[in-house]
């Protein structure tokens, strides 16, 4: 009997210790200096806005307030957490998903009238019958020609839910009525590689336009399709790409990599170090590559690139990259608003911190950074970038290499001026040279549809005179002819008349193939592979004497990180 009340005795006795430590670790955790500290703030905000709801002259909106306060209080943090509310979560996923629930065109807008520009093959749009420069006149019961709703207002109108209903307004050709379509909404494919081709004999060239849900994918179907077509090498071009998902351009630059190759490891204060290498498994790791970057490259761009020359794998090209080095995660929030929190740092495999200098709070400088650099001269002449040479790296050969601002190429390449003036740059911002071609595409549509590839519509292009109709279409636009200037810019208009023209018909793929004709960082890639300097160890950059392509990517690191190590790849 003792040693059952023994036993007995024992038994409460744990769990009172138990209770007792839940209590003590309850009591730490409530009135431990931080938790205090969040717990009056927090206090003090639901105080203020309770105050004000109560007290206030007028009658005062509190959600419009607590949304008000919450993107202020993320505001103050770095440049790239945000606040996103309910109603925009969906959309703010779109642009990087696979697909999206839409009826699949592509369009623009000519004098405020929606033109159909292509069909997505298969999509609800070619299965309703609709064509190549159908007019959308309505939208449902809303009338949208001639309002200047704006393109992202149009797109919200015609995308939607899978399998729901929206039925369009069409004016085709010069019928006096509309043709009225029923359409039920469904996935269309959300590319994120704009063009693949044989850009030089045996050269494969593949424009990556972001980093998206299904971008590794359409990646290792572009390097199949130019490896059929006999390509030996690759030209991957991330001029302009934002960046995205951090995962597939891990995937993608492990192709490229032998067994164990680091390709980016990230860190954050409570975020462990964790470091991502290469399998081993890669179906390019012997075959060069050179990539090109610029002033618009950032996040997974600079990923991929700083493996890359790290690694000593293959040549950088262009321009200094964006900077953009932190790491966001989505956070869900109890309205299902999100925000997406910075929790670490970005770092190339030699230790670089990929993200360029800013002050919390301070978004409105940090969006200036691109400005200064393009007034201080930075994109036109090596020379006017600052070099500091305090902080140095190694790439795997030990080349040096420096950081905390963006990756430097190997081969610096000016911003191209051939051709612009003012009457370019008029031409441009105004939207007149695309709106010209948009207008000859839709005049002419029925004769130009009938040509069975892009070489033969461009050769016929070549032959129309254009670049006279262009100005006389200008002029009526309020551009005034200025002879001299047309004619330093002649070659120029015209390039981007046939390509525009040209992409109506035929897509990216003749798009690029004519707009990149004459690009000086694409065809510095092709002579670099051409003459076998495509690898970074036989090809020194900064050996004097070079013709001019010397550049010390010479920026001051980031932190000092502690060393612990997580592979993604087996």
């Amino acid at each position: 009997m003792r040693k059952n009340w023994s036993f007995i005795w024992i038994i409460l006795l744990i769990a009172a210790s138990l209770v007792l430590g839940f209590s003590v670790g309850k009591y730490y955790r409530m009135f431990s200096p931080d938790i205090r500290m969040l717990r009056t703030e927090q206090n003090k905000i639901s105080e203020a806005l309770d105050v004000i709801s109560r007290n206030y002259v007028d009658t005062v909106d509190v959600k419009r307030l607590t949304e008000s306060a919450v993107a202020q209080i993320v505001s103050e943090l770095d440049p790239h957490s945000s606040y996103i509310p309910a109603a925009e979560v969906e959309s703010s996923n779109e642009d990087l998903e696979k697909s999206f629930s839409g009826i699949g065109i592509q369009f623009n807008m000519q004098s405020d009238t929606i033109i159909v520009i292509s069909i997505i093959s298969g999509g609800p749009a070619e299965k309703a019958g609709l064509m190549p420069f159908d007019r959308i006149m309505t939208v449902d019961d809303s009338i949208i020609a001639g309002r200047s709703l704006g393109t992202n207002k149009v797109m919200r109108m015609l995308r939607g839910t899978k399998d729901s209903k929206v039925r369009l307004g069409i004016q085709r050709g010069d019928a006096e009525n509309l043709t009225e379509f029923e359409l039920t909404r469904g996935d269309i494919p959300n590319y994120s590689i704009d063009a693949s081709f044989i850009v030089n004999k045996k050269i494969g060239y593949i424009k990556v336009t972001r980093f998206a849900r299904d971008t590794y994918n359409e990646f290792l179907t572009s390097i199949a399709k130019l490896r059929q077509q006999g390509a030996e090498s690759f030209i991957v071009d991330l001029r302009d790409n934002p960046g995205g998902y951090m995962e597939p351009a891990v995937y993608m630059v492990n192709e490229f990599l032998s067994k164990g190759s680091m390709i980016v490891y990230t860190q954050g204060r409570a975020h462990r170090r964790t470091e991502t290498h290469s399998n081993g498994k890669g179906s390019c790791q012997d075959i060069p590559i050179v990539l090109l970057i610029n002033e618009l490259s950032g996040s997974a761009s600079e990923i991929f690139t700083g493996a890359i020359q790290d690694n000593d794998r293959g040549l950088i090209i262009g321009r200094r990259s964006y900077g953009k080095g932190l790491v966001q995660t989505k956070l869900d929030l109890s309205d299902r608003s999100e925000l997406l929190l910075t929790i670490a740092r970005y770092y190339t495999p030699s230790g670089r911190c990929i993200q360029k200098n800013y002050e919390l709070g301070k978004s409105d400088e940090y969006g200036l950074d691109l400005y200064n650099r393009y007034m201080h001269g930075e994109f036109y002449s090596a020379d006017s970038i600052k070099m500091n040479d305090s902080i140095e790296y190694k790439t795997v050969s030990g080349r040096t290499v420096y950081g905390g601002g963006g990756i430097m190429p190997d081969i610096f390449i000016p911003r191209d001026t051939t051709g612009i003036t003012s009457y370019f740059s008029n031409v441009i911002n105004t939207g007149v040279l695309y709106q010209f071609a948009l207008d000859f595409s839709d005049k002419n549509h029925d004769e130009l549809k009938t040509f069975g590839d892009y070489h033969a519509l461009f050769d016929y292009l070549k032959q129309q005179q254009l670049f006279d109709k262009f100005a006389d279409f200008a002029a009526l636009k309020g551009i005034k002819k200025r002879p001299l200037l047309m004619e330093i810019s002649r070659d120029l208009i015209e390039t981007q008349i046939y390509a525009y023209i040209v992409r109506n018909f035929f897509d990216n793929e003749g798009f690029y193939q004519i707009f990149l004709k004459n690009d000086a960082t694409l065809n510095k890639a092709v002579d670099v592979i051409n003459d076998g300097r495509w690898n970074p160890t036989v090809f020194d950059a900064r050996k004097p004497g070079r013709e001019g392509e010397a550049l010390k990517s010479a920026y001051v690191s980031g932190s000092h990180i502690q060393k612990s190590v997580y592979a993604l790849y087996d």
